[in-house]
């Protein structure tokens, strides 16, 4: 996407059933954390503590901890780029390319269509401001997508395991592309 408006992604076969089933139960916290939006800002306007994190659940696993960033990037061979990039720097513990995807959207006044790569990329939710800036500086688009969703439940070997990956950057105050 170059700008404007968050695209249309029209996907073929099994990748629109892998995003459907990836989005829809991810939206479902967000939607719930908007219906609280209004006690949040009273909590605010009357001074008192704001709510703590959700708890860790029974594996240790604290809700929301890890996220699946998106990007959509022209071609496979900038997305390849990318990818290998942000787990090189361990911005990332894992990225899936999810190919030919066709993106409808408004730039400049005009309704565009481009076929393009998708980037599913998991990271720590503390990493997704580096992650943006990193993705930002080396993708060749003017305005790049970068979005991220937290996961709130999952396999949670393979949440440790992306916390593991990526803990040594979590660590550190910067990140230089």
């Amino acid at each position: 996407m170059r700008g404007g408006r968050a695209p249309v992604i029209l996907l073929g076969g099994g990748a629109a059933l892998l995003l459907s089933l990836l989005w829809m139960p991810a939206l479902l916290p967000v939607a719930s954390r908007l219906l609280l939006l209004p006690r949040a800002l009273l909590s605010m306007a009357s001074g008192s503590p704001p709510s703590q994190p959700p708890p860790a659940s029974s594996s240790g696993y604290v809700p929301g901890s890890v996220s699946a960033a998106f990007v959509t990037c022209p071609n496979e061979k900038v997305a390849k780029e990318i990818a290998r990039a942000v787990v090189e720097k361990r911005l990332a513990a894992c990225v899936n390319l999810i190919p030919q995807i066709t993106s409808i959207y408004e730039w400049k006044g005009k309704i565009e269509e481009d076929n393009e790569v998708l980037m599913m990329i998991k990271t720590q939710s503390s990493l997704v401001p580096a992650l943006t800036d990193f993705v930002r500086s080396v993708h060749p688009y003017e305005v790049a997508e970068v979005i991220a969703l937290p996961v709130e439940q999952g396999n949670s070997p393979y949440l440790h395991w992306v916390r593991q990956v990526t803990e040594s950057v979590s660590d550190s105050s910067t990140v230089l592309p």
